[in-house]
Parts: C-alpha cells; sequence; structure tokens
C-alpha cells in the first residue's frame, strides 16, 4: 500500500508491519487527508501485533496531520492486543515536541529516537 505525491510518500510494509511517512504533508484539512486515514484503518483493521510507524523523514506535519496521527493513535490504543512503535528524529524540531505528546494518548506507546 503507498500513497505518493510530489511532496510525501506514505507506504506500508506488510512484512515488517511498518507504516513509513516521509517529505512534508501540508494537505488543506481533513478532507484531503481521507486517503491517509483510509490507508491508516487498513493497517489496524489486519490486527498486526506491532504497528511500527517510521516518521524519521517526515519533515514537516501540519495541524490537520497531527490531529489525523493522534485519532490513529487512539484507535491503536483501543485495540488491545496492537502494540505501537514511533520512530522519530531529534534532528526535525516539530517531531520533539509533537511526539512526547502522542505517550498522553497511549501510555503504552513507545518512541524510539534515531
Amino acid at each position: 500500500m503507498e500513497i505518493k505525491s510530489e511532496d510525501y510518500c506514505i507506504s506500508y510494509n506488510t512484512e515488517t508491519t511498518t507504516i513509513n511517512c516521509e517529505g512534508a504533508l501540508r494537505l488543506g484539512g481533513i478532507t484531503e487527508y481521507v486517503p491517509i486515514v483510509d490507508l491508516f484503518n487498513q493497517v489496524l483493521n489486519t490486527e498486526p501485533v506491532l504497528i511500527t510507524f517510521d516518521i524519521r523523514q517526515l519533515k514537516f506535519l501540519n495541524s490537520s496531520g497531527i490531529n489525523i496521527l493522534s485519532k490513529f493513535i487512539i484507535k491503536v490504543r483501543q485495540k488491545k492486543n496492537v502494540k505501537m512503535v514511533v520512530q522519530g528524529s531529534k534532528q526535525i524540531p516539530w517531531q520533539g515536541k509533537s511526539l512526547k505528546n502522542l505517550k498522553r494518548l497511549m501510555p503504552s506507546l513507545q518512541l524510539e529516537w534515531i
């Protein structure tokens, strides 16, 4: 599964159960994020034991994107048998500020800084 534009790429590797986000997500509101939300929901509906969310190459995520990510984290939390790891980069300023807030939504969330 992959969603690609000239600004970003969202892909899912079924073997490693990893969602990979790269580039800059500056979509104009929640409705433009629908294809990405659908991809996230498809992944979650397979109920993998672990979802790795790799955003080390995601340079920018606007407030609508952060909202979508937060809602996805809440959905993962509701699936008691699914664990989640978020891989971030300390080199990207928005990640350091925003990712720690995700732990408030899902205390069992594991953050990995690379």
